[in-house]
């Protein structure tokens, strides 16, 4: 299992959009150039995260997007299943006819409920994190970083 860029994007997009809420509407554009994703992929991720009820959009002069549900409310695998991303380890895709993915019934390999446990414990995970964790990760990096460069103005010869 590997998550793609697609669910990569909506969490960046989405975390994003979450800092910036607070001034009102965000629109795709800004997103697009301060996160260096291209402005019709973002269009379409946002088209499902508003299907989903993530996020709502706000039209006209001054509109955007806007959070739908509070951001302690939205978690990673709310997004990443929104975007239709696969959180599946499983190589038949929970069919469990793994030796036979052509026929149904087909068997299931040694290490289909090894797999499957894996699926459980990462959507169990990504459920756990909320946008809002996310969020203020974010903001004590910013907090940091503008400490450290406060202090090599300050003292220049100190190591950070």
């Amino acid at each position: 299992m590997r998550l793609t860029t697609k669910g990569r994007f909506a969490v960046t997009a989405m975390i994003d959009l979450a800092l910036r809420q607070d001034k009102g509407p965000v629109t795709l554009a800004g997103i697009s150039r301060r996160q260096e994703i291209s402005l019709s992929y973002l269009e379409q991720l946002f088209g499902k995260l508003r299907r989903h009820g993530i996020v709502e959009s706000v039209r006209g002069p001054g509109g955007g997007y806007n959070l739908a549900r509070r951001s302690e409310d939205v978690t990673v695998a709310d997004i990443i299943i929104a975007v239709d991303e696969p959180l599946d380890a499983t190589q038949c895709g929970g069919k469990e006819n793994c030796h036979s993915p052509d026929h149904e019934g087909g068997s299931r390999c040694m290490t289909h409920d090894l797999w499957s446990t894996l699926n459980a414990k990462m959507v169990e995970y990504l459920d756990s994190v909320s946008l809002k964790d996310l969020v203020e990760q974010q903001r004590q990096r910013a907090e940091k970083s503008a400490e450290q460069r406060v202090i090599s103005v300050v003292r220049p010869n100190v190591a950070v």
